[in-house]
């Protein structure tokens, strides 16, 4: 990084690749980049000194970016191969990286925390980013969704050597981390477009296990189908929600709070209250805790770092929520986030009929884990199902939200819908409480619901 002057993102507008924007902006480089389409978080990132633009064509590449021995030029693997800046960076020899090479650098220059797995990393990592940065430990963060306690999803210390990381598993990125600690969350399968199969997939995991550098530490869920390759002087440790070297004890659930004790290796935090008080945040919270708690951490920290913790945007999101109306939104789109989100949601509101709406992400997803959504989306009093979003994908003949619609529970309401029409579906207001269920641009519909439901 000695030479570089500029970095050049080619998506910059991504939930992560912006915190990468953000982090090289206030280390004094020249930042810019390229995204398909302005959002509010592409123009936020140019009023802090980012040079976006949002037309794919080199001529509106800047000069700075364009000199070869001083740029970096920084893509995500969602970019096409033949996007033409990303190919005339390619043709020209620049120094190109993928967003997960870069993180890995930083987990070289840093005590890298990382947080893998399938489902719960985001809201895991954010929770432990914040622990560290309100306690005397500090941290610098690079997320994978908006903290509602910074309304940012970045993080930037001067005085701390610790960067807390989400370790994304979709194309192998987690592979270029060199965690200092690493919590694994669940691998339940995912991205099979990208691995094949689920013992191609859980064998991914294996080898991130043996990237912890010596001395560090693995904080895994009790119970993981999966192998674990550390070195000889990393640590491993368990943890569940009432078992394991962390858990939880005494948990007391009611008048909207969840209050709990923590059990670590050699000690007892008492009376642990969840900031976010839904079932799930739980277990986020005993690996977060057990990061705080193996890096010295106080208990006092601990336990007012939990209870300030808003959470993150589209995590269990509270949009309206009141004694006629509950109305969340929530990024869960794999059928077991969809499992834990309900039954998160049905502890707490136990007595009231609840409905989603969902909008599966994905084709190859949808065509590999319909049953499994359905089982998941069954577990509503009802259900209005979306076309899919393709995101980076092209249509796969058969692959519709009518599979998991003929496979969801027997007499159970359900309506196909397009996604234009879910304002004017909800209208009717014929359930307490509505959760809106996907990692897709379902969320740009959320404004208009609330003034419907309010």
């Amino acid at each position: 990084m000695s030479k570089v002057k500029s970095i050049y993102f080619i998506g910059a507008g991504g939930i992560g690749m912006s915190a990468l924007v953000r982090y090289f902006l206030t280390k004094g480089y020249n930042v810019g980049g390229y995204d398909r389409t302005p959002s509010e978080l592409t123009e936020k990132l140019i009023s802090e000194g980012a040079q976006i633009h949002y037309e794919e064509n080199v001529d509106t590449i800047p000069a700075c970016f364009k000199e070869k021995d001083s740029t970096l030029v920084v893509y995500t693997p969602a970019i096409p191969a033949n996007h033409q800046e990303l190919v005339f960076f390619r043709e020209n020899g620049f120094d190109l990286q993928k967003r997960a090479q870069v993180l890995g650098f930083l987990t070289q220059a840093h005590k890298g925390l990382c947080v893998a797995g399938t489902h719960g990393k985001t809201t895991t990592s954010t929770m432990a980013a914040h622990l560290f940065h309100q306690s005397h430990i500090d941290c610098n963060a690079f997320l994978g969704g908006i903290s509602k306690n910074y309304g940012t999803n970045y993080i930037l210390s001067d005085r701390s050597d610790y960067v807390v990381i989400e370790a994304d598993e979709f194309d192998r990125s987690f592979h270029w981390l060199r965690p200092y600690m690493s919590v694994i969350t669940a691998t339940d399968p995912d991205h099979l477009d990208i691995y094949g199969t689920k013992e191609a997939y859980l064998d991914s995991f294996r080898h991130y296990t043996s990237l912890i550098q010596d001395g560090g530490a693995l904080i895994i869920h009790k119970g993981l189908e999966m192998k674990v390759d550390v070195k000889p002087g990393v640590r491993v440790y368990e943890y569940a929600r009432t078992e394991g070297d962390f858990h939880a004890e005494n948990i007391r659930i009611g008048n909207g709070e969840i209050i709990f004790d923590f059990v670590t290796p050699t000690s007892t935090i008492r009376d642990i209250q969840l900031g976010v008080p839904v079932s799930i945040n739980i277990e986020n919270g005993i690996a977060a805790m057990a990061l705080a708690w193996l890096n010295g951490m106080t208990d006092d920290e601990i336990r007012r770092g939990m209870k300030s913790f808003k959470g993150v945007d589209r995590r269990f999101d509270f949009k309206i929520k009141n004694d006629h109306m509950v109305f969340l939104s929530d990024y869960a789109h794999h059928p077991n986030e969809i499992s834990q989100s309900v039954k998160s949601i049905r502890e707490l509101y136990q007595d009231k009929k609840i409905a989603a709406v969902f909008q599966p992400h994905l084709y190859t997803r949808t065509r590999d884990f319909y049953k499994e959504f359905a089982d998941s989306l069954s577990l509503l009093d009802k259900v209005y199902l979306c076309d899919i979003y393709p995101a980076r994908e092209a249509p796969i003949p058969g692959v519709t939200s009518q599979l998991i619609y003929d496979n969801l529970r027997p007499g159970m309401e359900r309506q196909l819908i397009h996604k234009e029409d879910v304002v004017q579906a909800v209208q009717a207001r014929d359930f307490d409480v509505l959760i809106l269920l996907g990692a897709g641009d379902i969320e740009d519909y959320v404004p208009k619901i609330i003034e419907v439901l309010s």
